[in-house]
C-alpha cells in the first residue's frame, strides 16, 4: 500500500514482487481510492511521479519488484475565505496576536466539506486585513488548531513577526498546552508518559495511526504526558479497583493531529464520545438499573464529540517577550457529563 504524507501530498511506495507486473496506472488507481485511473494518468503526463528519484511519464508500464516510486499531487488552490459575522469568545488580543476559546463543534479553517462557517471565517470579519498571510490564503495567522469537536484555547497571529516567531515556538515544543480529557477506564499508572510514534493511517487518511517502527517512512515523534486526577464509578465496576471512566489531564511534548486521542485509546482508554478512536458508545460494565446508572449510561451514550478540551496554553509573547498564560474552564456539556459521572 502506498504511505501517505499529507504535509505534502505525496505519496510514497515500494514495488513488491507481488506487484510486479502490472501496469502503474493499474496499480495507483486500486491503492489510491480518491484518485480515478484517468486524473492518475494525467498526473503522470504532467509529470507528478517518480521512479528511483527520476520522473516518470510511461503510465502503461509494468512495474518491477524493487523500484521506489514517489508521487507528488499539486496543490490545490483554495478559494478565498470570506469574512462572517460568527462571534468569538475572546480571551485576549492586541495588535499582534488574538487568543480565542473555541467551542466544540466550529472548525478552525477551511477546507474540503467546510469552505464557510470557520474560525477563519470568523477571524476574518472580527480582525479585517490585519490576519497574518503567512498561513496562506485558507490559513491565515492560523499557527496551530484542535480538532472540530475539541473545544478550548488556541493562538492567532495578527502580524508575520508574531506568526513566525509563534510558528518557532511550536515547533521547539516551547509552548504549554494542557487538555482536560475524559476517557473510558482510569490509566494504570495513574501518571506516565506515552511515547507512541504517529503516521497517516494506511486504510483510512483520515485516521492517525501509531507506528512502532521508528524507521517508518513517515512516522514523527508523538509524545503524551498524562496524569489521571480524578476517577468515577469504581463502585460499579466489576473488578475491585477499577474504574468506569477517569479525567484525565494530557500535556503535549508535541502536537500530532490526534495525539491525545489516539494516544489514550492505545493504552485501551478511549475518550468518551470519540467516534474515530473509540470502541462502542457505553461504560464497560456499568449496569442498567439505578437511576443514577440509567442517567450515566444514557449521558455518556449521546455525548457525540470527544471528551477532550484545550485548558491550558501558555507562550512569550512573540513581540514583547512577555510570558502569557491562559486557563479556560471547559464548557457546559463537558462539566455536565463529569457531574453525572461523579454521581456513580
Amino acid at each position: 500500500m502506498p504511505l501517505t504524507d499529507d504535509e505534502d501530498g505525496t505519496f510514497v511506495f515500494d514495488i513488491t514482487e507481488d506487484d510486479a507486473g502490472t501496469r502503474v496506472d493499474k496499480w495507483l488507481s486500486q491503492n489510491i481510492k480518491e484518485l480515478t485511473r484517468s486524473r492518475l494518468k494525467a498526473l503522470i503526463d504532467e509529470g507528478a511521479l517518480s521512479r528511483n528519484g527520476e520522473t516518470f511519464k510511461d503510465a502503461s508500464y509494468k512495474l518491477r519488484a524493487g523500484e521506489h516510486y514517489r508521487l507528488v499531487l499539486p496543490p490545490v488552490a483554495d478559494p478565498e475565505p470570506e469574512a462572517e459575522p460568527i462571534a468569538l469568545d475572546v480571551v485576549f488580543e492586541d495588535e499582534h496576536l488574538i487568543v480565542i476559546n473555541k467551542p466544540a463543534g466550529l472548525v478552525v479553517h477551511p477546507g474540503a466539506g467546510n469552505w464557510t462557517g470557520t474560525l477563519v471565517n470568523a477571524l476574518i470579519h472580527h480582525c479585517g486585513d490585519s490576519l497574518s498571510g503567512i498561513g496562506g490564503v485558507a490559513r491565515p495567522g492560523i499557527v496551530h488548531r484542535i480538532d472540530k469537536d475539541t473545544s478550548g484555547l488556541l493562538v492567532v497571529a495578527k502580524s508575520d513577526a508574531a506568526h513566525q516567531k509563534l510558528a518557532k515556538a511550536f515547533e521547539k515544543h516551547n509552548i504549554e498546552r494542557l487538555y482536560e480529557a475524559v476517557a473510558i477506564g482510569a490509566p494504570r499508572p495513574g501518571f506516565g508518559t506515552i511515547d507512541l510514534p504517529m503516521a497517516r493511517n494506511t486504510n483510512d487518511r483520515k485516521k492517525m495511526a501509531t507506528v512502532r517502527d521508528e524507521d517508518h517512512p513517515n512516522a514523527r515523534r508523538a509524545v503524551t504526558h498524562y496524569k489521571v486526577v480524578e476517577v468515577f464509578g469504581r463502585n460499579r465496576a466489576k473488578l475491585k479497583g477499577d474504574a468506569l471512566a477517569s479525567r484525565v489531564e494530557c500535556t503535549l511534548e508535541t502536537g500530532r493531529t490526534h495525539q491525545i486521542r489516539l494516544h489514550l485509546s492505545t493504552i485501551g482508554h478511549p475518550l468518551v464520545g470519540d467516534q474515530t478512536y473509540g470502541r462502542g458508545p457505553g461504560l464497560s460494565g456499568l449496569k442498567p438499573g439505578e437511576e443514577v446508572a440509567n442517567l450515566a449510561i444514557e449521558t455518556v451514550k449521546n455525548f457525540r464529540r470527544q471528551a477532550l478540551h484545550a485548558r491550558v496554553l501558555g507562550f512569550e509573547h512573540p513581540i514583547t517577550g512577555d510570558s502569557m498564560r491562559f486557563e479556560q474552564e471547559p464548557p457546559q456539556d463537558f462539566n455536565n457529563l463529569i457531574e453525572v459521572l461523579r454521581a456513580l
